[in-house]
């Protein structure tokens, strides 16, 4: 089981990829697009990479 995110990583993660379409599958990718961003913490920024990894991993299996 993994861990539950919360609606703010959802929601600005959702945002994002709706706005950019330069994200990867792969965490370290997505991080450092998130690093020029106006996200404040960095433990969010990473939440927020991790959870968009996820989701374009989940959308190149469909």
């Amino acid at each position: 089981m993994g861990r539950i995110k919360s609606k703010l990583v959802k929601r600005t993660a959702h945002a994002l990829m709706k706005e950019k379409n330069v994200f990867t599958d792969t965490f370290e990718g997505n991080k450092n697009v998130l690093k020029g961003s106006a996200i404040p913490s960095k433990k969010i920024r990473n939440q927020i990479a991790g959870y968009v990894t996820r989701l374009k991993k989940q959308k190149n299996t469909q």
